[in-house]
């Protein structure tokens, strides 16, 4: 059995970039959605420190001290802090590329540099959207005062490193087109 994963093609993690309230994760479950059953496709969720709220975020919450347990367990495959949390991809995420599969994570944008070293075969889909439309959405998502939404827009994010070249993906249209556009891309990198 073993002998038979290892000649199995190796998978691509998909890491899916962009500031806070381009619709990352309104992107991934239209994915998901559209791509239910087709088991070359694999959607993550991330492990964060912060309360879950199903309607903003996608992940599944931990406190900060289940979080430090599980990463000295060796329970994730890749960590990161941002903006004051502590986020996570599961371990899964090693078993799914093992067995070929195209992986899809939402991840911060100063992380890609970590997921690039641990994962050679990487993909980065960089998300953008009209920054009107991304002020709204934050402010829609009440998690943050006026002040904060314009220090967040204000914010430049980590330059990408020099010999990656993302897929963009402007999701300042409607959804479907949004979503479209996405499973596009990664149908097209599941072909590669």
């Amino acid at each position: 059995m073993a002998g038979e994963l290892s000649d199995r093609p190796a998978g691509v993690l998909v890491l899916v970039i962009g500031p806070s309230g381009v619709g990352k994760d309104t992107l991934i479950g239209g994915a998901r959605k559209a791509l239910d059953g087709d088991k070359r496709f694999s959607f993550v969720r991330r492990l964060v420190t912060r309360p879950a709220d199903i309607d903003l975020e996608d992940h599944v919450s931990l406190d900060p001290d289940e979080f430090e347990r599980a990463r000295a367990a060796g329970r994730f495959a890749l960590t990161w802090e941002a903006h004051g949390l502590h986020y996570a991809l599961p371990i899964g995420v090693d078993t799914d590329l093992t067995l070929g599969r195209v992986v899809i994570a939402n991840i911060s944008r100063h992380a890609v540099p970590a997921a690039l070293a641990k994962y050679p075969l990487c993909r980065v889909v960089q998300v953008s959207a009209e920054i009107s439309l991304r002020a709204e959405r934050l402010a829609r998502r009440g998690r943050e005062g006026r002040d904060q939404i314009v220090a967040r827009l204000a914010r430049e994010g980590a330059a990408l490193p020099a010999d990656i070249s993302p897929i963009v993906i402007d999701n300042s249209s409607s959804v479907g087109i949004g979503v479209t556009a996405f499973v596009m891309s990664l149908r097209a990198i599941a072909e590669e």
